[in-house]
């Protein structure tokens, strides 16, 4: 049903559209701080209970896949029936579902449950459910801040919409270095501590939503939100981009714990703290980038993006050499990390807000699905091919992050739309 019953809150004070969309940045947050808390140990986690590198990948594929799978319904439904019914339904079941993964792994490292039996729960828990949970509340977000940025007569703020994408983002970037760091020093006293925390952290954010966030009056639900087709020549340029980036960026997510344990030579018991720090490194990176960057810029999304690739490829070139000095392998390891992470925090905003800038109000939820679809949809690909690329060397899967942000440079230059793409479009402000 949709969800407009009053919440706790909402008889004692007048619905703030900012504040509420404050209550979906910490929810936002929240999540992708929990999401983040798994990425240091998911590796060393899965080699101590004996699975195979692969099968990491194909786990974190399958979460991927039904995030590119269900958030466009997802998007649709948030304007259908509501943020807040969406959100608790979707956060609740992402809590369960973690509970009974850390269960799993207790179960893994004693012994009692391994082999194929302990991939297909991974499969399962991790992949299948949990990602099917989550994918609620990016769309959510998104359609929020295209709502915000709309006035009553149906024109855009076209520099609010991209401050705010960026300003949602900057949120997703604090939540990455929060989790990772929290994921890491967790690690220090046992894998499978950061694996209990991860459902405690979701039932705060159902907490929130159920008091904090105002159920919609049926004035501001969409009866029949309109689906955004992937081939729509409005959109397309900026999927095919963001893809790009997205997958470049799914190659180092899931090597980087490899990579610190092979190439700096740790152990299993150090690997989830340095790879925290990576990853800490990473969220630096899209924060610094999206907080200063490009409120400050005035680029339009093709420019962004333009900017944002290069940046990455440069990244992921430092990232190539391979070292027999470790402090050297080191340094170059987290410098290249950095950069990579300023590329991708310049690039999402022009990625994400472009594409909300070519639709119309009634289809924001859908393209906001679509959006966090096509991020999925790399995460099918990227941990697979990463970690196969990178048993035919190291180097392999990072020089084909390199390429594939060079070429999404390129097609910034060459497509008319990217390179003409203006923050004062008319097309999200017409009916079509």
């Amino acid at each position: 049903m949709p969800d407009t019953a009053p919440s706790p809150v909402r008889d004692r004070q007048p619905v703030s559209p900012d504040r509420q969309i404050r209550v979906l940045l910490t929810v936002t947050f929240i999540t992708v701080v929990a999401q983040m808390s798994l990425s240091p140990v998911i590796a060393p986690l899965a080699r101590t209970v004996g699975l195979a590198d692969w099968q990491v990948g194909v786990t974190v594929s399958a979460a991927a896949l039904m995030v590119a799978l269900t958030s466009p319904a997802w998007g649709r439904r948030s304007q259908s029936a509501g943020r807040r019914s969406v959100l608790t339904a979707a956060l609740a079941a992402a809590a369960v579902t973690t509970a009974l993964f850390a269960g799993t792994a207790v179960l893994g490292t004693a012994g009692i449950v391994g082999g194929t039996g302990l991939f297909l729960l991974f499969l399962l828990l991790r992949g299948v459910l949990f990602g099917a949970s989550v994918a609620a509340v990016p769309p959510t977000a998104q359609a929020a801040v295209a709502d915000a940025t709309t006035s009553a007569d149906g024109s855009v703020d076209s520099d609010a919409r991209v401050t705010g994408m960026a300003r949602l983002g900057a949120v997703q970037g604090v939540g990455q270095i929060a989790g990772s760091a929290l994921g890491g020093l967790l690690a220090v006293f046992g894998l499978v501590v950061p694996l209990v925390t991860v459902p405690v952290l979701l039932v705060l954010a159902v907490l929130l939503v159920r008091t904090r966030l105002h159920g919609q009056p049926p004035t501001e639900l969409v009866r029949h939100p309109r689906p955004v087709r992937p081939g729509d020549r409005r959109v397309l340029p900026f999927l095919v981009c963001g893809f790009g980036m997205y997958l470049a960026l799914g190659f180092i997510q899931i090597i980087v714990g490899f990579l610190v344990q092979d190439r700096i030579g740790v152990g299993e018991d150090r690997a989830g703290l340095l790879t925290g720090l990576a990853l800490l490194t990473a969220g630096a990176g899209v924060v610094t980038a999206q907080v200063l960057i490009v409120p400050r810029s005035g680029w339009s999304p093709g420019m962004l993006l333009r900017v944002g690739a290069t940046t990455a490829a440069a990244g992921f070139v430092v990232l190539i050499p391979e070292t027999s000095s470790v402090p050297l392998t080191t340094a170059l390891l987290y410098v290249g990390v950095a950069v990579v992470a300023v590329g991708m925090g310049t690039a999402t905003p022009g990625f994400t807000a472009g594409a909300s800038l070519q639709v119309t109000q009634a289809e924001q939820g859908g393209v906001a699905g679509l959006v966090t679809a096509t991020m999925g949809l790399t995460m099918v690909v990227a941990p697979t091919l990463g970690t196969v690329l990178y048993g035919v060397g190291t180097s392999v899967p990072v020089a084909a992050g390199a390429a594939v942000t060079a070429a999404v440079a390129v097609c910034t230059v060459i497509s008319p739309r990217l390179r003409n793409s203006a923050k004062t479009g008319g097309p999200s402000i017409r009916e079509a």
